[in-house]
Parts: C-alpha cells; sequence; structure tokens
C-alpha cells in the first residue's frame, strides 16, 4: 500500500475568503433559526389554553421557545 502526503499552502486570500464565507453562512443561520423560533411561537399564541395543555404546554413556556425566557 502506497502513501501520498502533500503539504501544499493553500492558495493566497483562500482561507480569508473561507472565513468570510463561514461568517455570513453562521448570519444566516442565526436568522433562520430566529425565524423559526419566531413562527413557531406565533402559531402556540393563537391556540387556546386547553390546546397546549393537549400538547404539554401553559401559556408561559412560549416566552421560552428560541431563548426569549430568562430562567
Amino acid at each position: 500500500m502506497a502513501a501520498y502526503e502533500t503539504t501544499r499552502t493553500a492558495p493566497f486570500g483562500a482561507i480569508a475568503t473561507y472565513r468570510f464565507i463561514q461568517f455570513f453562512g453562521s448570519i444566516f443561520a442565526a436568522v433562520a433559526a430566529w425565524n423559526d423560533a419566531r413562527v413557531t411561537r406565533n402559531a402556540l399564541e393563537k391556540l387556546s389554553d386547553r390546546e397546549l395543555d393537549d400538547i404539554g404546554l401553559c401559556r408561559g413556556d412560549i416566552d421560552l421557545i428560541g431563548g426569549n425566557g430568562r430562567i
């Protein structure tokens, strides 16, 4: 079995470009997670107390979804 090892350095600017894309990707992911939590909270706020009880939640639990709650 043969092993092939390379130690080439990254082309000029490749690491900076990768970090730039990674930065904006993480911002996009954070905005998407915030929006998902917002949509979920809005849907739960429309439910009655009986419907919330059926799924094991109370009205105060809605604020905890998406990290808005302070414990």
